[in-house]
């Protein structure tokens, strides 16, 4: 966490929580909902606007936590922001080399693969539940063929328990 956010957090201690307005995607991307957008559908049906303000999404990235609950969020100076999430609480991208990065930069080791009904990719990492990006498939394939993951079925519906995380924050 950032330390200006710490600083923020020690003076204004009891700003309400914010809930709706930021969600990420299963590709990594972050978006604004504002009300016409909650008004609209659940996400992602809308989806909102993407952040692509770099510096923006930087800062949520630092910044980007979980409670005790299972529920993301994104500590906005002294406000939580709650994160709608579409699949995963991280989407992860595999390197050529091997490595294994968060959306957020965060490199992370896998400790388990799961594969949905709907044949999205997960592993579950020292950070917590990742969808594989679905741009990295075929590095993840080689990584099966060869006996480096074991995907274990899950179905969807059975992954925030199995994982402890939320996908809407109430």
């Amino acid at each position: 966490m950032d330390d200006i956010v710490k600083a923020a957090l020690a003076k204004w201690p009891h700003v309400p929580d914010c809930r709706g307005w930021l969600a990420l995607d299963a590709r990594g991307d972050w978006y604004m909902r504002d009300e016409a957008c909650q008004r609209a559908g659940a996400f992602p049906h809308p989806k909102g606007s993407v952040v692509r303000h770099d510096k923006l999404r930087e800062f949520i990235q630092r910044n980007y936590e979980s409670d005790a609950q299972g529920a993301w969020y994104f500590q906005n100076g002294p406000q939580r922001v709650y994160v709608e999430l579409e699949a995963a609480p991280l989407v992860l991208r595999l390197l050529d080399d091997g490595r294994i990065q968060a959306h957020t930069g965060e490199e992370l080791q896998a400790l388990s693969c799961w594969l949905d009904e709907q044949g999205w990719l997960y592993l579950h990492t020292s950070r917590g539940l990742g969808l594989v990006h679905s741009q990295d498939m075929g590095l993840a394939a080689e990584r099966i063929e060869r006996g480096e993951w074991i995907p274990q079925d899950i179905t969807r519906a059975e992954l925030p328990q199995r994982f402890g995380f939320q996908l809407r924050p109430a």
